[in-house]
């Protein structure tokens, strides 16, 4: 699996110990898109167009809360992008939601969470026909569909 992942400056050290964890767990290969940006948009978009352009298969994006990376994810058009704070969430993001970025808190969450939240995206995959391939598929055609 290849990941990408960026972050902003407030989130470099949380980032760099995801990288770590996500290499010593063999969970994919990581291209690090940077942090030096304090407008976190740039990184979060050039993460979220490379995953969505399929280059990437998942990303991973921090800020100091995770929203507004996730916010900015968003944006771009075939980018589906959780912020997870829990474990049954990061699960869920994948298993009903098929998003193809994680964004995370480095002031929010701890690092044991920050691993546990990451195995726990990187490690599911969208279960194709399940009762919540409906609205996966209303949300793709909408995002296909949109100027």
């Amino acid at each position: 699996m290849k990941i990408a992942i960026g972050c902003d400056p407030n989130a470099e050290e949380a980032k760099q110990q995801l990288i770590e964890f996500i290499n010593k767990k063999n969970l994919g290969d990581v291209t690090d898109f940077g942090s030096e940006d304090v407008i976190y948009q740039h990184t979060a978009a050039a993460v979220a167009e490379a995953v969505a352009r399929g280059e990437y298969d998942r990303g991973v994006l921090l800020c100091g809360t995770g929203i507004g990376v996730s916010i900015a994810a968003n944006k771009v058009k075939g980018a589906y992008a959780a912020l997870i704070s829990d474990v049954y969430s990061a699960k869920r993001a994948r298993l009903s939601n098929d998003a193809n970025i994680a964004c995370l808190g480095a002031f929010t969450t701890g690092n044991k969470l920050r691993e546990e939240l990451i195995e726990a995206f990187l490690t599911n995959e969208f279960v194709p026909g399940c009762a919540s391939q409906p609205k996966v598929d209303a949300y793709h055609e909408y995002d296909e569909n949109r100027k």
